[in-house]
């Protein structure tokens, strides 16, 4: 299933104060949660609008090594854009095998993406010729 194929729920059917915790925890404990809670969504919602417009870059990126019959992965950039993120990682107090990990998975994606760009190219009539 394609990415434009995947239904979307509104983001006002969300409960920002759904917890387990209701009713069992002092309300201004639980009125500081919500608050925490409320930023930490605000962060989840700005990776997931960065991770779609990354995601739209290397599909341009994909296409590009499609017309050009490059291949789909290059692990010389995969390979300086984690020692990359690691040094990034460490600066930002983050943890580097944590910021490793997200980072290849994000890699295997582009590259299975790309790899399916590459073979819907090679499909096409004027690819061919």
């Amino acid at each position: 299933m394609s990415i434009e194929d995947q239904t979307t729920i509104p983001s006002e059917q969300f409960d920002p104060h759904a917890s387990s915790l209701n009713g069992s925890v002092d309300p201004a404990v639980l009125d500081e949660l919500f608050a925490i809670r409320g930023s930490i969504d605000n962060f989840d919602a700005t990776l997931v609008y960065l991770l779609a417009e990354r995601f739209k870059a290397t599909q341009r990126v994909g296409y590009l090594k499609a017309r050009h019959q490059l291949p789909a992965s290059d692990p010389n950039r995969e390979k300086a854009q984690i020692e990359r993120l690691r040094r990034l990682a460490i600066e930002a107090h983050l943890d580097p095998v944590f910021a490793e990990k997200f980072l290849n998975f994000i890699i295997s994606e582009v590259i299975h993406h790309h790899q399916v760009i590459s073979e819907e190219h090679a499909q096409e009539p004027d690819a061919r010729a």
